[in-house]
C-alpha cells in the first residue's frame, strides 16, 4: 500500500494479489482509496490487474489524484 498526501487529501495506492489457479503467476489488483481528516471520501473498488505490486498501488493513486482534480 502506498500513502501520498494531494491537495490536503490522503490518497492510498493499493495492490491486492490474485492467483487465479496455483501454477499461475501472481497478479496485483490495483485500487485506490481518499481519505480526508481520517474519514473515508471515496473508494474505487478493482480498477484492474497488474504484472506487478508497484504498478498496481501507481495506478490506485493515479485513479485517486484524478478523483480529487474532479471532484475535491
Amino acid at each position: 500500500m502506498e500513502r501520498e498526501s494531494y491537495k490536503g487529501y490522503v490518497l492510498w495506492g493499493h495492490a491486492i494479489a490474485q492467483q487465479a489457479e496455483l501454477l499461475e503467476p501472481e497478479r496485483y489488483a490495483a485500487s485506490g482509496t481518499i481519505t480526508l481528516g481520517h474519514k473515508l471520501v471515496e473508494a474505487s473498488g478493482i480498477l484492474d490487474l497488474f504484472n506487478s505490486e508497484e504498478e498496481a498501488q501507481d495506478v490506485g493513486l493515479a485513479w485517486a489524484r484524478a478523483w480529487v482534480d474532479t471532484h475535491g
